[in-house]
């Protein structure tokens, strides 16, 4: 490989480790309030690694938001806003982060942020990409799932341009510490959100079939189950294609309009890439 296919990138310094995004999911929460009073777990020689609790009223009275999901109000728009006495605690939150972590889209942006989440359905350790032609979080998620196996640890990609929202991570940028070869990973890319069947007054008259109860990443194929009426109806899928369906019955998207996600299988290849320090010292 020639010195030209290399991408080079500066080397991670600061990593932060979010938890309570949402403040009823408490895996993150009590892993964050750990390493807040155990910090040496997590520190590594040459990078600063900083737990934050990103949305601490939330955590206190345990439920996802006050106001707005702090995971959907990353945009420029929200980030940029006049702060006023009603302002949406989560966007108000939201800037007071930016602060602290970047700002977003700028040099002094931490190069990497971690944002633990729980889930009701059935998906397992699942790891989240939001950007295709991001080589570094690429190798990352390779490299975490070659260190995982044999469990299963699938990655979804939410780059889709009817679905994809400012995330609470996004304030970061993504380079590199060291030298990676060339890779490619499967990912699951999100193609379309599904609803739950509704009447006219816009309510929910069916629920997911057991037979697609807690079927996360399994095949779905034209005629498969997906709903089960009150009556006894069966609403089968109607598709050209198979699909994976993830995010199956989760509770918290009920007030989303959403039954489960379509994602179909792709797999996504990224560069050569090392750090620039590294070639430096070793030129």
């Amino acid at each position: 490989m020639t010195s030209s296919s290399v991408v080079d990138k500066p080397p991670v310094r600061r990593v932060a480790i979010f938890g309570g995004t949402h403040g009823n999911e408490l895996s993150g929460v009590f892993l964050v309030k750990h390493w807040q009073e155990n910090g040496a777990e997590i520190q590594r020689t040459g990078v600063e690694v900083k737990p934050f609790l990103t949305n601490p009223r939330a955590v206190k009275k345990c439920t996802r938001y006050i106001d707005c999901d702090l995971n959907r109000v990353f945009d420029f728009d929200n980030l940029g806003r006049t702060v006023v006495e009603d302002i949406p605690y989560e966007v108000r939150r939201a800037q007071e982060i930016n602060h602290i972590f970047g700002p977003k889209g700028s040099d002094d942006a931490y190069d990497l942020i971690f944002d633990l989440h729980n889930t009701t359905s059935n998906m397992g350790g699942t790891l989240i990409l939001e950007n295709s032609r991001d080589d570094f979080t690429i190798h990352m998620f390779h490299y975490i799932k070659n260190a995982l196996a044999p469990e299963r640890c699938p990655v979804l990609l939410i780059e889709h341009p009817s679905l994809k929202y400012a995330t609470t991570r996004s304030v970061a940028k993504h380079p590199v510490g060291k030298e990676f070869p060339p890779c490619t990973i499967e990912v699951f890319k999100i193609m379309e959100k599904v609803d739950y069947p509704r009447n006219k007054n816009d309510e929910v008259i069916a629920i997911i079939h057991p037979k697609l109860q807690d079927q996360d990443w399994q095949p779905l194929n034209n005629g498969d189950p997906l709903f089960l009426t009150l009556d006894g109806e069966v609403i089968a899928y109607k598709g050209d294609c198979t699909v994976y369906p993830t995010f199956i019955n989760e509770a918290a998207y009920y007030e989303k309009k959403q039954a489960f996600v379509k994602t179909v299988k792709v797999n996504l290849t990224a560069k050569h890439i090392r750090s620039s320090v590294l070639d430096q010292n070793t030129s």
